[in-house]
């Protein structure tokens, strides 16, 4: 929706409200032609102001619905405003006849007024249901599309979690043969630690024997007489 078109044609019915709302008064004051005219002039401003809620009426299609149900019902309103006009202007146009004959044509200007009051209103019903019937469907649609999406996404994510598994299951089997490695290097460097100190302590019963020796030599070399 363009809010300035909008504004644009609201404001041209405004300035066309305000014209024709005082054409009826005229009507009353005047005679003849001069009536007829003015009858004439109402009938054209009127078709221009529906015209111009035809327009409002179409801007407003596009529009989110916090702004457009107002206007809605503004716009029924301004048509039930120039329905009660064109009875006005009727009802001065047939001063001056007989009371059978204006009554007549009361009647007549009544019975279409009213007529005219319940299209504008069907229609407006209309317009409504097409609106809401529109709004159903884009929902429909984005909602599909969603579905869609998630659809994907969920395929996606078994592909990847089918892939962690085959990843898991290998560093699994990777972590047995470690630790079947790592209990065959323990075992090894047990072995090892134990011929360490096997090694240590025959180091040190030989080094204990030598010196044993070295001092019985030192004895009986220099003590011993």
């Amino acid at each position: 929706m363009s809010s300035e078109e909008f504004e644009k044609l609201h404001e041209m019915y405004k300035s066309l409200y305000d014209e024709v709302k005082l054409m009826p008064e005229r009507a009353q004051k005047c005679q003849g032609e001069e009536r007829k005219r003015i009858v004439r002039d109402f009938d054209e401003r009127f078709s221009e102001a529906e015209e111009v809620l035809q327009g409002m009426e179409q801007e407003l299609f596009g529009a989110p619905s916090s702004f457009r149900t107002p206007m809605s019902t503004k716009i029924r309103l301004y048509r039930r405003d120039l329905a009660k006009l064109q009875r006005d202007i009727r009802l001065s146009a047939t001063q001056g006849f007989s009371s059978h004959t204006g009554d007549g044509r009361q009647g007549i200007y009544a019975a279409q007024n009213d007529q005219s009051t319940h299209l504008q209103s069907q229609r407006a019903l209309l317009i409504q249901g097409t609106e809401s019937l529109n709004n159903a469907s884009k929902s429909i649609e984005r909602s599909q599309r969603i579905a869609a999406e998630t659809d994907q996404i969920g395929t996606d994510i078994i592909e990847e979690l089918g892939e962690q598994r085959d990843q898991l299951d290998r560093t699994r089997d990777r972590l047995v043969h470690t630790g079947e490695n790592l209990s065959r290097s323990r075992k090894i460097l047990r072995a090892m630690s134990r011929r360490l100190v096997t090694n240590k302590l025959l180091l040190s019963v030989i080094i204990i024997i030598e010196l044993a020796i070295l001092a019985g030599v030192v004895y009986l070399k220099f003590f011993r007489k």
